[in-house]
């Protein structure tokens, strides 16, 4: 079990919910960052007292300083403060709850520093998958994961004496807001809208990404780097009662299934406490209670952001960094409710057929992915 950990994005959605385990748990938290909300990072700090606060800009960073000043804390910021809260000595586990690509170099500090990586920033294993794996291999950083399906999974394979023993990884999607529609139908949906989730209560880009699937894209790319398996060895499964949060056949046929309810504390203070299982006072599942569980295909003609990650996870190179880095701007566009959410779809697949694919890529071939990916999308929408 984690003592002491450094919290990465702690104003958001997973960060909130990191500091409740933290709480219950008696979890030390050494760093906290954001990138603003400086209103909440503030009380966070002033309740938790960490030894460092970060964050990413310089104003707002200045702005917390003076209003902590006469705390014994240090505030920092920029990518240099986010490497330090992430590499802090005394910090066992680094929870990186960071939004996008952002994520992707205070990761890299944390690995490098032989942490223990509490992941919940998915990007980071899209984009640079097998290079953050090599280097958490090469440093001897242990990478557990926070997203519910990769925890579920992760979870399952404790009984597994290897992989040449999985047949495939199923990750269930709940089919966001707008399962069951077409793609005409889905075009003009508005942001309210996209941010109606069935199961779950998440940040905007993360929830608009369940609305167009391209979260469960995401997944699909992470869990092949995460659990060292082919496109071909990974399914998605509609069910949209979010209970069973993942599953893995095994090669004789057996299917394991880790179920719960649709609460992110559970992976998170799994990945806090792993590998032991700490008490909980949250409530446990009700079967008794539980609607009957179902299970469908994806309509990838409806949903194509999902198709065009499954394409992606299979071509590698930088078409992942050019899927998440045009699927950002896009988001980021929608969410200024500068283009429409059929727009989405349209805008990446632009990005992925106009920009050439390098194959085996270096740290700057993928920043260079992502960069041209954004403008592109940025051209393409007259922004």
């Amino acid at each position: 079990m984690s003592k002491t950990i450094s919290l990465l994005g702690s104003t958001g959605s997973i960060g909130r919910q990191t500091l409740e385990v933290c709480r219950e748990q008696g979890i030390r938290v050494a760093a906290l960052t954001a990138r603003g909300s400086i209103g909440r990072l503030e009380e966070q700090v002033r309740e938790f007292r960490p030894r460092l606060a970060a964050v990413y800009e310089l104003e707002p960073a200045m702005e917390l300083a003076r209003r902590l000043a006469g705390l014994d804390v240090e505030v920092a910021y920029g990518l240099d403060g986010l490497r330090r809260a992430a590499s802090l000595p005394e910090s066992e586990t680094v929870v990186t709850a960071v939004v996008g690509m952002a994520g992707l170099w205070p990761t890299m500090a944390a690995i490098e520093s032989g942490k223990r990586v509490a992941l919940a920033n998915k990007e980071t294993l899209v984009c640079a998958g097998e290079l953050v794996m090599e280097a958490a291999r090469r440093y001897g950083a242990e990478i557990v994961p926070v997203d519910s399906e990769h925890s579920a999974i992760f979870q399952c394979l404790q009984g597994s004496r290897g992989r040449g023993e999985i047949r495939r990884l199923i990750l269930t999607c709940s089919g966001g807001p707008f399962f069951g529609l077409s793609r005409a139908e889905v075009a003009g949906k508005t942001k309210a809208d996209a941010l109606r989730h069935p199961n779950w209560t998440m940040g905007e880009k993360i929830t608009v990404d369940c609305a167009t699937l391209m979260n469960k894209g995401l997944e699909f790319i992470e869990a092949m780097r995460l659990f060292r398996v082919t496109a071909d060895e990974v399914e998605v499964v509609i069910h949209r009662q979010s209970i069973i949060h993942s599953m893995v056949e095994f090669r004789d046929g057996a299917v394991l299934a880790q179920m719960g309810t649709p609460d992110m504390r559970l992976p998170i203070r799994y990945a806090l406490t792993y590998p032991e299982r700490m008490q909980s006072a949250l409530p446990g599942l009700d079967l008794l209670a539980c609607p009957p569980l179902t299970f469908a295909p994806p309509d990838l003609e409806a949903f194509p952001c999902l198709k065009m990650a499954m394409e992606c996870a299979r071509t590698g190179g930088t078409s992942c960094a050019v899927l998440n880095g045009a699927n950002e701007a896009a988001v980021e566009l929608f969410r200024r409710e500068e283009i429409a959410f059929g727009r989405i779809p349209e805008l990446v697949e632009r990005a992925l057929d106009a920009i050439p694919v390098v194959s085996a890529p270096g740290m700057e071939d993928i920043l260079e992915a992502d960069r041209q990916a954004r403008a592109c999308v940025r051209r393409a929408a007259g922004s």
